[in-house]
């Protein structure tokens, strides 16, 4: 029993790792949360360990009405990919450090003729003397991390403090009928600290990750569109934006319960009220605030893990992800079933993964923050993933 939890324990790191990317994935958890740098690699054995991933995800999200009227349209959510990768070295039996990277945050839309139409009738009816409807907003956020952990003997198992730094970048793009505006940060700084303790002769691990909340302040440019141009705004012009991406908790726990199985869980807490709006400036032009209005949100996650044989591993889990939206957008509770599978070659180890969620009905509203009122059926969203990793 000890020595195949032990054994499972290390098989098991990247096969979790990534079924818990590709089942938080695709259903957004949190508003716009993407990937969570894999700092599971401080646990490993090894001297040297690097591991890679990369998550293609499809959300899947279309309105079934707009302004009271039924419509039949493609996705407005868009496809993406979330890169990762972590690299890790243990000096000694108690200190090890990594150098990890991933996009912990993120969204892309691009909105049909008829959402654009809706949107420009709404501002119209409000008042707006110029509407400006939008097209297509991207944005992304890069991190650049580097975390260690300290161990010591505690009891029966280990007691471990875990902290470190990270650089976080913060790109926005939006196109909209006057012209299109690119927003630019290239870092602030933020940190992570954490506790755990486990017992290996169990698999038994109980861990607590806080991660802190980074202001960014963006600039760049305003491009004119050829309406623009048309209705005398010629010229590029600067343009600035501020906004606070979130905190958040998380509590991670897993053992071994029987030779060859292990189970694990995590609650992890974002707070998202606390980016209430985006806003960006365009002096001379006005100031475009995009409404959000996000609660704080709970993700819920349960799993289990299996080793089929020495080469062989599996896992599958089931996340519930608390929707945050408020009515300013349509942000969903989400129910995800994922599964991974790792297979161990000669040269390092090959993981794949597959999610797919369930996202829940909801509906937006101009009363609520919404730029034109909308509702969504329930949808469905995707994702795959592959990892590799190596140790020496």
């Amino acid at each position: 029993m000890n020595t195949d939890a032990i054994q499972l324990t290390q098989k098991l790191v990247l096969t979790t790792a990534l079924a818990v990317l590709c089942a938080a994935a695709p259903a957004l958890a949190g508003g716009y949360s993407r990937g969570d740098a894999n700092i599971d690699i401080l646990f490993n054995d090894s001297r040297f360990s690097a591991t890679s991933e990369l998550i293609y995800v499809s959300p899947g999200r279309h309105y079934s009405e707009l302004m009271g009227q039924s419509v039949d349209e493609k996705s407005y959510s868009d496809d993406f990919f979330i890169p990762s990768l972590a690299i890790g070295a243990k000096f000694g039996d108690n200190f090890s450090c990594a150098l990890t990277y991933t996009q912990p945050f993120g969204g892309s839309a691009t909105y049909s003729d008829a959402a654009q139409n809706a949107e420009f009738v709404t501002a119209a009816s409000l008042g707006d003397p110029f509407p400006n409807p939008t097209s297509r907003m991207k944005f992304s956020a890069d991190e650049y991390g580097a975390t260690c952990k300290v161990a010591f003997a505690a009891g029966p198992g280990n007691l471990h403090l875990i902290g470190g730094a990270f650089l976080e970048t913060f790109d926005y793009r939006e196109n909209t009928w006057i012209g299109s505006v690119h927003l630019k940060d290239d870092g602030k700084i933020g940190y992570r600290v954490g506790v755990a303790y486990d017992i290996p002769e169990y698999a038994m691990r109980v861990q607590v990750m806080y991660r802190s909340e980074v202001r960014h302040e963006g600039t760049g440019m305003y491009t004119p569109s050829d309406l623009a141009v048309a209705n005398g705004i010629t010229d590029s012009l600067p343009a600035n934006g501020a906004g606070t991406l979130p905190q958040s908790l998380k509590i991670y726990a897993q053992t071994g319960v029987a030779p060859g199985w292990l189970i694990y869980g995590s609650v992890a807490w974002t707070n998202w009220s606390v980016l209430p709006q985006f806003s960006y400036d365009v002096p001379g032009l006005g100031t475009s605030n995009k409404i959000f209005n996000y609660k704080n949100g709970y993700t819920i996650q349960l799993g289990a893990g299996h080793e089929f044989s020495d080469k062989v591993s599996g896992t599958v889990n089931v996340t519930w992800d608390q929707g945050v939206g408020s009515g300013a957008d349509i942000t969903t509770d989400t129910w995800t079933l994922g599964l991974g599978a790792q297979y161990k070659a000669k040269i390092g180890t090959i993981g794949i993964g597959a999610a797919i969620s369930y996202l829940t009905a909801g509906s937006q509203a101009v009363s609520s923050g919404a730029t034109y009122d909308a509702k969504a059926d329930a949808d469905w969203a995707l994702g795959i993933g592959i990892s590799y990793a190596v140790q020496f």
